[in-house]
């Protein structure tokens, strides 16, 4: 049998909306919706196989419905405009796929299913309809299969609705399901039903008078009595309510079997509109390598010119070195390290002429002097066209910083770090996304060249053979690529940079940053390897000793590491409070068992033991796979992960080593410094509340500052009105609380819960606060105004932090929104003078030559690898250059101390 799929597209793209966390794309367009309906039609697509398909949708018309109960659908909610501006798009995605839609005036989507599936069993075919509503279920049927979707955020999950499955779940049979509406009603619908008369009793009543009609006949033997009163004074709501439940069948909206059969869905259109909506995860899956190669955009297409010998690079150079900017990319992903080889140089001028690129045989010897008869060394070529004053662009600059000239570091240009601060709420920055938003063009992506395989090692110079052709041929269309998007775009990059008032923060602060971050990552740390092995041995015995005190107090064995076994015996065995019971069992999450922490010993227990267990997996254990042969770990420092432009550490992630636990601080001994070093630590101190106090202008908390006082000691004094030689510790304690926690916007409920009390005494705390230092208030609601008109914030720097969710329907999206506004200028201004004083002191180490490294960046705290005869030359650098990193209006404080590894410092 030929087989039918009709899909309800307002229900399902209205799942979709509310199954996926929010999703915008570059021009600010919200996508999740749209994205959410295509996972569960291309999974649809491949499960059912049909031979047509159409979607419906509704239309902003009222229908027959209406007529006969205005009320209908009255008690509904507005469509959210996030998910409004999703309808035609995904009409147009639709359209694109060449999938048929169809709307019917005075019809709903429920009617025109109900209506193809008629038609569909009539002709003979296999029907299959997809709905959120469970109004279709009176459809289900022998030919007809009802399934309904579940958009979850670990994927789509879709119920089928047999008549057997209708009937074990609502204990009617479908038909009879608009006799279940009839009487019980339906709230999202506004249909009355019977008063009084829900599910259960509904189900009761068509069990033993299977229609709303024969209940009616029989009213006065329905039980139980007040659904018998109700049922016979309220009959005519009863039938009214059946009629508007049962869809309409019995019509023929315009369809054609011709119109709605299914060929390939995954056409260039599809695919132009997925680069296009930044669905990067559907182009990879199914769109083939082919698809798209040949929309490269604006002429710019075909293979590149190849360099075979060096008099053809010679004369290359000599016409590139004419030029003011040219574009650049190795060939190898990890070149440096890889010791990859060939590469590309394009100009704008060789792109107009001739439509295509230039590959030039770039050696890597990670040295920018070295040379050879055939051909210049990469950083030689570099150097060369540097030296008379050509600007290099290229995409993801850090890769190959190791072959750059200090001197010659200015003058190169970083797309991707470009790309991230004009939009630093991005997961990613690829240089076809570049190419997309900021060139209007459509280039191939590494996704496109899938089974081509990356070169371990090329020569352009070597003779040519097939394979070494397929080796190299991936790995050399990415590179060309990203050479030939970086010498485009850079242009108008740096353009708008200067537009936003970003373009200083780019080229003073972050460029240089690659290089010093290039640095660091190239250092590393050493570890001890017998120091991490001895934690591990002590976290086992910790977990070892933790395990018998848990099983000792639950009265049995069990496995902790269960969500579902613990869940029975905190909730069923000990009876705790907050049992929230899901689909697997009682939630275990951490914010659970902080609440039960005061209920009964034993959660004290079981969170210790999960923070042993961590430390022993991630850190004892965890961090032996990252040290290198050179027994050091060279962790990889992210410059574009964060919107606040706070660093970010990954492989390993050495800035979220746990230090409140003894034994999280423990892990820390293991890393140390070479032979004949040590370890210098600088770390500033309080300084976001000092750049609170500069941008708010509060003169109480600047003068407070300036006098070197107490800063919490003194919140304390000024909010409670007690003298500030009478605060107490724990007075003192709380005022940090607050102090910190204005910075991140922090609610009466989060501070209630930070210091155990009511939500009542937490307001009235964070009042007391702002009458003492009004211009925080003033400050604070400013920085929530501006992102409300402007729709981003700023640092001291001019780093902008866009601020979307501010304008969100959701309330706690909004909510959100200005906790965000607030935060951010304060924190992003503190990482900003991190990166200053990061970039001054590698500068200055380098230039007075003393053998010291900065190894390690973590928040506010920078570690220094020091020669010992050197150490208080460079105590001396970190104060000055971190203390002169920014002029605020309160001096930066910054500690230094010395140790012989890492905990030692602190």
């Amino acid at each position: 049998m030929e087989k039918l799929v009709v899909i309800d597209g307002n229900s399902i793209i209205n799942r979709a909306f509310y199954g996926l966390p929010d999703l915008t794309i570059t021009d600010g367009r919200h996508t999740n919706a749209v994205l959410g309906f295509l996972n569960i039609l291309i999974k649809l697509i491949s499960e059912e196989q049909p031979d047509y398909l159409a979607v419906a949708f509704d239309v902003k018309h009222p229908t027959f419905r209406h007529e006969m109960f205005p009320e209908y659908k009255g008690t509904r909610k507005g469509m959210p405009e996030e998910l409004r501006e999703q309808v035609p798009l995904l009409k147009q995605m639709l359209a694109a796929m060449k999938i048929l839609t169809i709307e019917c005036p005075g019809f709903e989507a429920d009617d025109i299913l109900g209506a193809l599936s008629a038609k569909g069993k009539k002709d003979g075919k296999q029907v299959t309809l997809v709905s959120g509503d469970r109004d279709l279920l009176q459809l289900s049927s022998e030919e007809v299969l009802v399934r309904i979707p579940k958009t979850k955020r670990t994927g789509t999950e879709i119920e089928d609705y047999t008549p057997q499955k209708v009937f074990e779940t609502f204990g009617v049979l479908p038909h009879q399901i608009v006799d279940l509406k009839g009487l019980m009603g339906d709230a999202s619908d506004n249909i009355p039903g019977v008063p009084g008369v829900g599910e259960k009793t509904a189900a009761k009543i068509l069990a033993k008078f299977p229609s709303v009609e024969e209940a009616i006949a029989h009213a006065q033997e329905v039980e139980p009595k007040k659904a018998r009163e109700s049922l016979i004074e309220h009959a005519d709501l009863a039938l009214l309510s059946k009629t508007l439940a049962t869809i309409k069948t019995d019509w023929e909206p315009d369809f054609s079997y011709e119109a709605a059969k299914l060929g390939n869905v995954f056409t260039d259109e599809a695919y132009m509109l997925c680069k296009e909506l930044e669905f990067k995860t559907l182009l990879s899956k199914y769109f083939s390598p082919d698809q798209g190669k040949k929309e490269i955009g604006n002429g710019f297409a075909g293979e590149p010119s190849r360099i075979t010998s060096g008099e053809e690079l010679s004369r290359l150079l000599e016409q590139l070195m004419k030029e003011s900017h040219v574009g650049f990319s190795f060939t190898g992903r990890e070149m440096v390290l890889a010791g990859a080889e060939g590469g590309y140089l394009v100009s704008e001028k060789l792109l107009a002429e001739k439509g295509r690129g230039a590959a030039a045989e770039l050696r890597v010897r990670g040295s920018a002097e070295e040379s050879s008869d055939s051909c210049l060394g990469a950083g030689a070529i570099l150097h060369q066209l540097c030296s008379v004053g050509v600007s290099i662009s290229a995409f993801d600059l850090k890769r190959f910083a190791g072959l750059t000239v200090r001197g010659d570091q200015k003058q190169y240009l970083d797309t991707a770090l470009a790309a991230y601060l004009l939009n630093p709420l991005k997961n990613s920055y690829t240089y076809e996304d570049i190419a997309r938003d900021y060139l209007g063009m459509v280039v191939p992506s590494p996704a496109d060249f899938a089974g081509e395989a990356e070169p371990k090692q090329l020569s352009l110079f070597e003779e040519e053979t097939e394979e070494k052709e397929k080796e190299k041929n991936g790995a050399e269309k990415v590179a060309y690529y990203e050479a030939m998007t970086a010498v485009l775009s850079a242009p108008v990059l740096l353009e708008l940079l200067s537009a936003d008032g970003e373009r200083e923060l780019y080229q003073t602060i972050e460029l240089p940053l690659v290089f010093t971050l290039f640095e660091m990552e190239q250092t590393g740390m050493e570890v001890n390897q017998a120091c991490l092995t001895e934690q591990s041995r002590l976290l086992s015995e910790g977990i070892e000793e933790l395990t018998k005190k848990i099983y000792h107090m639950a009265g049995e064995e069990f496995n902790i590491n269960s969500p579902k076994q613990l869940g029975v015996i905190l909730f069923e065995k000990l009876k705790l409070p907050y049992g929230k019971k899901t689909k697997t069992g009682y939630s275990t999450s951490a914010d659970i068992l902080e609440k039960l922490r005061s209920e009964d010993p034993i959660v004290e227990a079981i969170l210790e033991y999960r923070q042993l267990a961590k430390l022993k997996s991630t850190y004892a254990d965890g961090l032996s796979v990252f040290i290198r042969p050179d027994g050091r770990i060279h962790s990889k420092f992210n410059q574009m992960i964060t919107a606040t432009g706070r660093l970010s550490s990954t492989d390993p992630n050495l800035q979220n080593i746990p230090v409140r636990m003894e034994l999280g601080r423990q892990i820390r001994k293991a890393f140390v410094p070479k032979k004949g070093c040590c370890f210098v630590d600088a770390d500033y101190s309080q300084i976001e509340l000092r750049i609170l106090a500069h941008l708010s202008g509060d003169e109480t908390l600047i003068a407070a500052y300036r006098k070197e006082a107490d800063i919490h000691r003194l919140t304390a004094s000024q909010v409670l009105h007690i003298p500030y030689e009478e605060v107490t510790p724990a007075q003192r304690s709380s005022a940090k609380a607050v102090n910190f926690g204005i910075i991140y916007g922090i609610s009466s409920f989060g501070l209630g819960q930070d210091l155990n009390i009511s939500r009542k005494e937490a307001e009235d705390y964070i009042n007391r606060y702002f009458e003492s230092y009004p211009k925080i208030k003033k400050y604070l609601d400013g920085l929530v105004e501006q992102a409300k008109n402007l729709g981003y914030v700023t640092t001291m720097f001019g780093r902008r932090r866009p601020v979307p969710e501010i304008s969100s329907s959701n309330f706690m999206q909004r909510s959100f929104g200005e906790r965000i506004a607030m935060n951010s200028p304060v924190q992003g201004t503190a990482a900003d003078i991190m990166k200053i004083a990061m970039n001054r002191v590698e500068e200055r180490l380098y230039r007075e030559n003393l053998g010291a490294r900065v190894v390690l960046q973590v928040h506010d705290e920078l570690l220094v690898e020091t020669p010992l005869p050197k150490v208080e030359q460079v105590k001396k650098i970190l104060r000055e250059e971190m203390a002169a990193a920014a002029q605020l209006s309160v001096p930066l404080e910054v500690s230094v101390s010395v140790g012989n590894d890492w905990y030692e410092t602190k």
